[in-house]
């Protein structure tokens, strides 16, 4: 599967020059590491967003949001989000900053 490559240029601008940033492929996409642990990512032209599992059901309810799921189990803690859900820069700016966030407050990896 290939990813939005648009999609995660515009994640690299959001995040700017975050010093733990590391970028692996992953997941037939791209995963955006802070202090190794993954914040975001891009799966075809859909967000991948670690929130956690304490913010999963707000975050969920969110326009263009859903559970991720990898094979047969949902990831409590990790949303999908649509393009639909990107609709504007500031949905994309607030996904990402809580990725980022999220991934920040674990212990470095």
């Amino acid at each position: 599967m290939t990813y939005n490559d648009g999609l995660a240029d515009d994640i690299r601008a959001v995040i700017g020059d975050h010093p733990a940033l590391t970028e692996r492929q992953m997941f037939g996409g791209i995963a955006f590491m802070v202090q190794g642990n993954m914040a975001v990512g891009v799966s075809g032209d859909e967000l991948m967003v670690r929130v956690g599992k304490e913010a999963h059901d707000e975050a969920v309810s969110r326009p263009g949001a859903r559970i991720f799921d990898m094979g047969p189990r949902p990831m409590r803690g990790w949303i999908a989000v649509s393009p639909a859900g990107l609709a504007s820069d500031q949905a994309l700016l607030a996904w990402v900053r809580q990725g980022v966030g999220y991934a920040e407050s674990l212990p470095a990896r």
